[in-house]
């Protein structure tokens, strides 16, 4: 049986991570290179993808066997495309320690430096002797937002700014292009919904999967002596006070010299625009108190400068998986979210497995299979939905 050609036209929705690889991947792809359209309502990197940590892990996923395989090949892809696109200056890809510290409810007297704790670190931010969960061979890191827009742009794709409100279907039930408020009808071969969060506004989606938001909120300082922070992201704990609910931010240092930490995650109801999302006072003014406990470095009334105070929201599915895969009953249309806390690591082998499908009819970095939409409905079948 003959096999159908390439689509011509595609057309992205999400400007985010995940819609940025897709467009990478399809633009680079080794034999049928198709740039794409980007449709995207604020601006590229504008949610999560600009917020996130940008956290890599070779191996941290290994307990759930299909995200394994795609957080290893995805992490591998991240390291051939530092080497490609600069990486190392252009977004701040490199390779970093990673330690879990035990920080005590209060900093306690003076105390010998713990071996392992970076030095930027206060002893008394450490309880117990740090533990490493990671080596520069195994974890590593990236500026979110800078490598999203930097594999954006190495894929040449036209960005059109506007909310895609529909998915257009021709009677055979072979997508025919998007609808986009203010704009009409974007024509397409085939579509790509990487929409995040926001992917459960398409009436097509909710029929099939629910999407939801996990808010989570982050600073980004900027230390009194940025020179002296070395790669060294912490997982911390971290209880407030005796009897207080155990809090688990984390603190990345990154290449420009900022200090990005994050945590304080909580479900919330996804806005409809993304530059309306700001971070609570007490969940910013939580990161704040972690912060100054972990580094004298990091303390605002010590010299630090606020950079940033922001939250995004995190996809989430009900199984816990992400949906990659082409829509049940909708030949052409595509859909990839509900990565949670991994998008931007998983982000590269979705985006080149998205192509490989559709220019090629299947993937091969990864298999798809446990993360097809299609899983859903036998869910729903079951409970006689």
């Amino acid at each position: 049986m003959a096999t159908a050609p390439p689509p011509r036209r595609v057309v992205v929705c999400g400007g985010g991570v995940v819609g940025a690889c897709t467009a990478y991947f399809l633009a680079t792809h080794a034999t049928a290179p198709t740039v794409p359209t980007l449709v995207e309502k604020s601006s590229p990197a504008c949610a999560a993808s600009g917020k996130a940590g940008g956290f890599l892990a070779l191996d941290w996923c290994d307990s759930t066997p299909p995200l394994s395989a795609l957080a290893r090949a995805s992490f591998a892809l991240h390291r051939r495309l530092a080497a490609s696109l600069d990486g190392a200056s252009a977004y701040g890809f490199r390779p970093v320690h990673t330690l879990s510290v035990c920080v005590p409810s209060d900093a306690g007297p003076a105390s010998p430096h713990p071996p392992l704790l970076p030095p930027w670190v206060d002893p008394s931010a450490s309880a117990a002797p740090p533990r490493e969960l990671g080596t520069p061979d195994t974890t590593a890191q990236v500026h979110p937002g800078l490598f999203t827009r930097a594999v954006l742009a190495a894929s040449g794709t036209e960005v059109v700014v506007g909310e895609v409100d529909r998915v257009v279907v021709r009677e055979d039930g072979r997508v025919a292009g998007v609808g986009v408020k203010g704009r009409g009808v974007v024509d397409a071969d085939a579509v790509v919904l990487a929409l995040g969060p926001w992917s459960g506004r398409l009436e097509m989606i909710r029929e099939v999967f629910d999407v939801s938001g996990l808010k989570a909120h982050s600073i980004v300082l900027r230390p009194r002596d940025p020179d002296t922070i070395t790669p060294h992201a912490l997982f911390l704990s971290y209880q407030p006070e005796p009897g207080a609910k155990m809090l688990d931010p984390e603190v990345y240092p990154r290449p420009t010299g900022e200090v990005y930490i994050c945590g304080m995650t909580k479900d919330a109801e996804v806005p409809d625009d993304p530059a309306t999302i700001t971070g609570e006072p007490d969940s910013i003014a939580m990161l704040h108190k972690i912060a100054g406990r972990v580094s004298s470095q990091l303390k605002r009334e010590e010299g630090a400068e606020v950079v940033a105070e922001q939250a995004c929201y995190l996809p989430c599915t009900s199984d816990g998986l992400p949906v990659i895969g082409e829509m049940p009953g909708v030949k052409g249309c595509y859909v990839a979210t509900g990565h949670n806390c991994w998008g931007i690591l998983n982000a590269p082998a979705t985006g080149a497995a998205l192509a490989e499908l559709i220019l090629e009819g299947n993937a091969k970095i990864v298999d798809l299979a446990p993360f097809s939409p299609a899983r859903f409905l036998k869910k729903r079948s079951k409970r006689g939905v």
